[in-house]
Order: structure tokens, then C-alpha cells, then sequence
């Protein structure tokens, strides 16, 4: 029987997206016979039952291209915004599934996606995931695709810094995405020369990370690059998080979780406002010019790197061969030059951190980059 897959993308756009697509398209379509069928705007689009037919004709040119041709959004089945109420839209979904008598639905995002599409699992649809995010925080996956196009562009970012730092003296703090992981921030501070990089896995002390600079300048060297993760945090505010989240563990009735639910999103809000006030007061304790620059969403655009149109060619073409060997409930994970079917249970739930022992930590540490914790 041929086979009839859907296909979404979820979450943030991330490069390779369209890579992934082309990739599920060619070998379902071209090498199987399969049918294809996508769903715009994620979980959105399958609960809408907004559909386009995928053909060789659609599928051509857009192997470089950046975002998603068929759009995405961060919604989730189970908390859906519709008419001003939350819903659980999920059995909604599956009827549209079983509308376009799908054999299975494979979902390109990240750990989200993964948490998502194990609920529709759940109600009965045969699912697969591709591990997408410029963060690389997938577990159970050697990397994601649109890492790599994201730290090339951040580390292209700190080399440009450079200049403007030496010429103006300057102190300069580049903050980099990566959500609540450094990868992106300790890959692209060790690649582009930073001074100081710090990551939400290492809570920082800010006198430290002003003492190592005061170093260098007191060495001759007149500038400074500080690499930042827009989820690191001081120790000082990592220590109030951990406070609250301990209590809002321990609380036994809804006044009390709701008072420290409150207190966690205000202390997570004041997490992601924290850039600007480091670079204030780095400025305030060294007396040295000080000057932030905040990539933003110019790291998940543009045209994917050769490795990101790899990766996501060669984990798009596997969930085909999944597809025919009838493996569902998995994603398709990177590991080594080859892949592996890794349940999705063993996904979600999950983050994947830098241990404190990663190589690339020892590398930073041996270069004498300030970490912001000795």
C-alpha cells in the first residue's frame, strides 16, 4: 500500500527546515511512490486542517532556502488559543489525520515538538521527529540542525566586534541566543577570540568577570569581548530562582503556588533583561566604555550552512526508510556519520546541558577565557 505522510514544522524557524523537507519529500515521493501532504503553521495548521499537497515541483529551489515553506507556530495541541479560551485541540487533530487517511505524521522542531507530538502519540497517531533548534539542546541527538548555521553567523558576529572594541577601547557584550543552554555562546565565543563567555550552566559573579578584564587591560590589552547566553544568569539571581522553584515544589495549596509561580516568571523576566545590566555594570566597576550588542533573531535566518543542508538531508532521507520500515514514535537522531531511532519518551522532559566536564569547557578554561566563576 502506498503510504501517505503529513508534515509540519513547529516552534521557531531554524535553518534546514526546508532541507528536511525537500529531503522527506524526494525519497518519500521520488524513490517510494509515497504521498505528501503539509500542514502550514504547525500544530496549527493540523488542528485548522490547512493543508497543501507537496510535489517534486513545490520541493525544487529550496534546499537553500532559510525558515520554512510552510510556516510554523509555537502552539501546542493540548493548550491551543481558540476564541479567547485554551483548548485542548488534540482529538481534533487526530480526526484531521485520519480525514487525509495518514499513515503517519512527521514533526521537524525541537524539544517542544518532541513533547507535542508524543501527546498526539498518545490519542493513537503514528509519529516521527526530526530534532530542529539553533539552541542544540535536543537530547539523545549528536546536534541539531540549525546549529551550526547559527553559530557560524554569531561567531562572524564577535569577529566583526572586534574591530569596533580595539579601535573605541571598549568593553564589548554580544549577547547570544541558546534559550536556557550556552552551546551557541561558549561555540561561538571559544571560535571568535572572546575574552569572557558566560552560559547559563555556570552562574556568573559579576566581580570576577570585571577583575578579568581589569587584567587584561592592566596587561596592555585595551578591549574586551564578552560572550553572553541570553540565559545566563548571576549567581546572585541563579541562587533566588532556585529559592522560589525549591518552594513552589513544597507548596500544598493554590495561594501559595500561584503567589510563587508569580515570583518565578518575575525573577525569569528580570533573567532576560539581564545583558543590558551586566554591560552597566562591567562599565560602572572597570571604568571602561562599555557597549551591548544583542544578535536577536538575525542568527535563525538566511541561507543554511553546507553542514545544517547535510545534517537535515541525511535525517530527512532515514525517516523515510523509518516510514517504510514501519518505526514510529521516534525521532530520528544524528549519532556519529549515521543515525539512530531513539523512542520518544527518552526525549521528552529532557534538556541537553553542558556537562562540566564537555571539551569544549576545558578548551575555554586553557585559553584563559574568563568563565565568571574564579
Amino acid at each position: 500500500m502506498t503510504e501517505s505522510i503529513g508534515i509540519l514544522t513547529a516552534g521557531g524557524d531554524s535553518p534546514g527546515l526546508n532541507a528536511a523537507l525537500r529531503a522527506v519529500g524526494k525519497a518519500a515521493i521520488g524513490t517510494y511512490g509515497m504521498n505528501l501532504i503539509g500542514f502550514r503553521d504547525g500544530f496549527r495548521g493540523l488542528m485548522e486542517n490547512r493543508t497543501v499537497r507537496l510535489d517534486s515541483g513545490q520541493l525544487s529551489g529550496i534546499l537553500t532556502i532559510g525558515g520554512t515553506i510552510l510556516g510554523t507556530s509555537r502552539d501546542k495541541p493540548t493548550k491551543m488559543p481558540v476564541g479567547g479560551k485554551t483548548l485542548d485541540m488534540t482529538d481534533l487533530m487526530v480526526d484531521n489525520y485520519h480525514k487525509h487517511h495518514l499513515d503517519v505524521l512527521v514533526c521537524l522542531g525541537g524539544g517542544g515538538t518532541a513533547r507535542n507530538a508524543y501527546s498526539l502519540m498518545q490519542k493513537g497517531i503514528n509519529v516521527i521527529t526530526l530534532p530542529k533548534t539553533i539552541d542544540n539542546d535536543v537530547v539523545c541527538t549528536d546536534v541539531t540542525f540549525g546549529f551550526d548555521t547559527a553559530l557560524t553567523i554569531a561567531t562572524e558576529s564577535i569577529d566583526r566586534l572586534h574591530s569596533t572594541a580595539h579601535s573605541h577601547h571598549r568593553i564589548i557584550v554580544v549577547e547570544i541566543m541558546g534559550h536556557n543552554t550556552g552551546w551557541l555562546a561558549l561555540g561561538a565565543g571559544v571560535s571568535g577570540g572572546a575574552d569572557v563567555i558566560l552560559i547559563p550552566e555556570i552562574p556568573y559573579d559579576t566581580d570576577i568577570v570585571a577583575e578579568a578584564i581589569l587584567q587584561r587591560f592592566r596587561k596592555g590589552a585595551g578591549f574586551s569581548i564578552v560572550a553572553v547566553s541570553e540565559g545566563a544568569m548571576s549567581t546572585e539571581l541563579f541562587q533566588r530562582l532556585q529559592s522560589a522553584q525549591q518552594k513552589l515544589a513544597k507548596a500544598e495549596n493554590k495561594k501559595e503556588r500561584k503567589k510563587l509561580n508569580e515570583e518565578v516568571a518575575a525573577i525569569e523576566a528580570e533573567r532576560l533583561r539581564s545583558t543590558p545590566i551586566l554591560t552597566q555594570e562591567l562599565e560602572k566597576r572597570t571604568r571602561l566604555e562599555s557597549r551591548v550588542t544583542i544578535l536577536g533573531h538575525v542568527q535563525r535566518g538566511g541561507v543554511p550552512s553546507p553542514a545544517d543542508r547535510l545534517l537535515a538531508t541525511r535525517l530527512g532521507t532515514a525517516c523515510v526508510d523509518f516510514i517504510r520500515e514501519g518505526r514510529f514514535g521516534i525521532m530520528v537522531a544524528a549519532r556519529g556519520d549515521g543515525v539512530e531511532a531513539v523512542p520518544l519518551e527518552n526525549v521528552i522532559g529532557s534538556r541537553k546541558n553542558i556537562p562540566p566536564d564537555h571539551p569544549w569547557l576545558k578548551t575555554a578554561r586553557n585559553l584563559g577565557i574568563c568563565l565568571g566563576d574564579k
